[in-house]
């Protein structure tokens, strides 16, 4: 024990050695050779603290960004959405930022930056020792100013060195987190300007500064504040962005406009001292004011709402690497802004005319909201009440007094609501703003290429900023659009459409899971009748026979119906009952246009795209739409279908006849094949159309926000009066538009197949060009209407009480 004493001593005094070195060379010393000493001390120290921050030596510095970080700095940036016809349509940002190169700024900004923010700054390393000695001087008075440089001010923006790195054990030691922060900003930036050009090191800076007002970077600040380019902007205009950087909300030109003048004019006069301008220009522009053109850019800006949220969730699912909100990235969709355009005047002219139908429809008649019996439905406008944001605010803020919620849930106040002008502000409640909103009718429309999956137009309702739910992607029951897969999978299993069934009564036993019991279902048609007549399997699908559908539905399999919608694009749960045929499962209108496609594409599904191609930051390809392609119909069912969509806008007593009315695509009639096929569910609450061409598909859904609130009678309330002539208007702007007469397409038989095993003796050869723009369609569905979910197929049909499903 001893002996590990002594030696642990010697030990000790050897450490201890170099250091009595040290000290004895000030001892005894002449001044000039202690001044040499403590400066070789410093030259020696300086990199080795330099060299131990970085290493985090000892874990007391904490971590810094790396070598490859310095070099390739990562920035939040926009990403920029453009349309397959090369228009932007707006941006996916968390910070507003689009970076531009040095040459891309007008070099009087450059000037006006360096006379204000670092005189020094071309002389520099990174650090100005001579500006931190005179910042200590007025320090030592009592009047203290920053010393940071241009390339130290990147660095804390660029690298976010006092919220993203830690500053090690030291930084726990009162007043020793900012020294360890300082030295490795001043470290960093010496490395910064060792690696960068002076040019480059402006460049990032000017592009990761805060500008305020949600501009980030010179580029979205000269578009903010003057509505220009950063190429463009004028020397009085430069000073009033720079004057910004020392306090962007003190001297903002919007909010503190004499603040912001006094700095601009400070900013001119130093670049008169710098010699960047003379004296006369430097009085001149002093004495003009701020013009500002001031615009706030944010992420709901631009075209194609909806559709743009879709691309984001699109961008997740194909490439979850990637962050549209901040990767910079440059998207290049499928959309054609054009066509786009066109589908929403379509939209915007369909339910403006439908909504006064449908208010003079209940006028008088109280509110609209029913059960399936008709009656009002109680408590209904309470219940939406409770699930809005300001209830629960209400009830967090009075908690345990529903008589406060109430009064503040019914008092009067500013609100702004819609309509389709514009909108407008009125004092009311917020129980009766829900009460006037739910009122209106909403919609769905999408098209698409069928070869290509290409999406060419999305609109997911009819005002993005007053509902941002998505009509396209929404879940509801599709009605007789189901059919399609019924008859295809008959087709399949070698049934033409020459082939008769009989129309029919039909009872059978399905268990009602409401009831939790075996009932006996009578499936019938919309008005209630039935022929009794053997009817071709093309006039039952064109007039849209339910008792025939039902049949063939048993006949063919539900099961195997089941695996021919899966097939076809159909990817939401379907539940395998008897009146799956009629539409009982929900689906979304993307999927369902998408399996309609898959007929126009002779069989071949290609699953839906919206992205072609994505770069990223440097312009790197980083991903390239690769679709799904497969066969999902033998090619005669396909052609038989084909053949079917068209007789449903063609024969006699077909329920989409007025797709060929000259308001709508009549004027085509004999230079392009259409099809379609109409659908709606039980009490009208679901109104569909999916029209159908060789090289162009949509479809269109219109229905209340909530499934009980729907038009009365199916005069009204049909797919063929609500959702048909959105198709019909967007197909006849699009084909008289001399750019999309690609569309203009007929089939192209690939084999033999005799007429008489799908032609009828009710074909209308000539197109109906008699149809008025109210009237279309009436007599023809009013015949045969689709009903929707009959009784006894379970969770999704019409025995499920509207009460239940007011709030689904």
């Amino acid at each position: 024990m001893k002996d590990i004493t002594k030696r642990a001593r010697s030990l000790g005094r050897a450490a201890l050695r170099p250091w009595r070195w040290y000290v004895s060379q000030y001892k005894g010393h002449p001044w000039w050779r202690r001044a040499l000493t403590a400066a070789l001390t410093t030259v020696v120290a300086v990199p080795l603290l330099c060299v131990a921050i970085q290493l985090n030596f000892l874990w007391l510095f904490g971590k810094s960004p790396s070598l490859a970080e310095i070099r390739n700095p990562r920035t939040m940036q926009a990403s920029e959405i453009y349309s397959a016809d090369g228009t932007l349509l707006g941006k996916f940002f968390t910070q507003n930022r689009s970076p531009v190169s040095y040459e891309e700024v007008n070099p009087v900004f450059w000037k006006a930056l360096v006379s204000v923010e670092d005189e020094r700054f071309y002389s520099h390393h990174g650090v100005d020792l001579q500006g931190i000695a005179a910042a200590a001087k007025d320090a030592f008075k009592g009047e203290a100013r920053g010393a940071s440089t241009i390339t130290q001010q990147l660095v804390k923006n660029m690298f976010r060195m006092r919220t993203d790195y830690s500053s090690g054990l030291l930084g726990r030691i009162p007043g020793m987190r900012m020294a360890v922060t300082k030295a490795k900003e001043m470290i960093l930036a010496v490395e910064l300007e060792m690696t960068c050009s002076k040019k480059d090191i402006l460049r990032m800076y000017a592009n990761t500064v805060d500008f305020g007002s949600n501009a980030f970077g010179i580029k979205t600040a000269a578009k903010t504040y003057f509505n220009t380019t950063p190429a463009r902007l004028k020397p009085e205009e430069a000073a009033v962005l720079v004057g910004m950087l020392k306090a962007t909300t003190t001297y903002n030109p919007r909010i503190n406009p004499r603040n912001a003048l006094a700095r601009r004019n400070l900013v001119l006069d130093r670049m008169y001292q710098h010699g960047h301008l003379t004296e006369a220009e430097a009085e001149a522009l002093k004495q003009r004011p701020i013009e500002l053109h001031f615009s706030v850019e944010n992420a709901y800006d631009g075209q194609a709402l909806y559709f743009r949220d879709a691309v984001a969730d699109y961008i997740r699912e194909h490439c979850p690497e990637l962050d549209p909100y901040s990767d910079g990235l440059k998207i290049y969709t499928t959309l054609d802004s054009r066509m786009q355009r066109y589908a929403e005047e379509a939209v915007a002219e369909q339910m403006r005319t439908l909504q006064k139908t449908f208010d003079a429809h209940w006028r008088g008649l109280g509110e609209p909201w029913r059960d399936e019996r008709g009656n009002i439905i109680p408590g209904f406008i309470e219940k939406i009440a409770r699930r809005s944001d300001y209830y629960r605010q209400l009830t967090a803020k009075f908690p345990e007094q529903p008589d406060s919620v109430d009064h503040y849930m019914n008092l009067p106040h500013k609100v702004h609501l819609f309509d389709y002008d514009g909108g407008h502000d009125e004092i009311i409640s917020t129980m009766d703003s829900i009460r006037y909103m739910v009122r209106f009718l909403h919609t769905g429309f999408v098209a698409m290429e069928p070869q290509t999956g290409h999406v060419k137009a999305w609109v997911g309702d009819v005002d993005f900023k007053t509902w941002k739910y998505d009509k396209v992607r929404a879940m509801r029951q599709p009605g007789s659009t189901f059919k399609l897969f019924v008859y295809a999978t008959a087709m399949k299993q070698g049934l033409t459409p020459s082939d008769t069934r009989k129309d029919g009564y039909i009872e059978m036993k399905v268990y009602d899971k409401r009831k939790q019991e075996e009932v006996v279902w009578r499936p019938h048609n919309a008005n209630g009748n039935y022929s009794n007549a053997l009817l071709p399997l093309r006039s039952a699908f064109s007039q849209s026979v339910n008792t025939i559908a039902v049949t063939l539905g048993q006949e063919c399999g539900i099961d195997n119906v089941v695996e021919t919608a899966r097939d076809m694009g159909i990817r939401s749960p379907l539940e395998a009952t008897p009146s799956l045929p009629l539409g009982s499962s929900d689906v979304n209108l993307l999927e369902l246009v998408n399996a309609y496609a898959t007929v126009a594409a002779d069989g071949e599904y290609t699953e839906p795209v919206l992205v072609t191609r994505i770069e990223d930051a440097r312009g790197r390809t980083v991903y390239e739409a690769r679709p799904e392609r497969r066969k999902a119909l033998p090619y005669v069912s396909a052609f038989y279908m084909q053949k079917m969509l068209e007789a449903a806008t063609a024969d006699a007593g077909a329920t989409a006849q007025s797709l060929r009315a000259q308001i709508y695509m009549g004027p085509w009639a004999r230079t392009i094949d259409m099809g379609g096929k109409t659908g709606t569910s039980n009490n009208h609450s679901d109104a569909w159309f999916v029209g159908v061409t060789p090289a162009l598909v949509g479809g269109a859904w219109v229905g209340g926000e909530y499934r009980s609130i729907h038009f009365r009678t199916g005069r009204l309330g049909q797919g063929s009066k609500t959702a048909l002539p959105i198709f019909g208007l967007f197909m006849h702007k699009v084909l008289s538009d001399p750019a999309f007469r690609k569309y203009l397409l007929r089939y192209q038989p690939k084999q033999d197949i005799p007429a008489s095993s799908y032609s009828s003796t009710l074909y209308l050869a000539e197109p109906v060009d008699s149809f008025a723009a109210d009237s279309a369609g009436i007599g023809a569905e009013g015949l045969m209407d689709e009903a929707g979910a009959p009784p006894g197929a379970g969770e999704a049909d019409a025995t499920l009480s509207e009460e239940e499903n007011l709030l689904e």
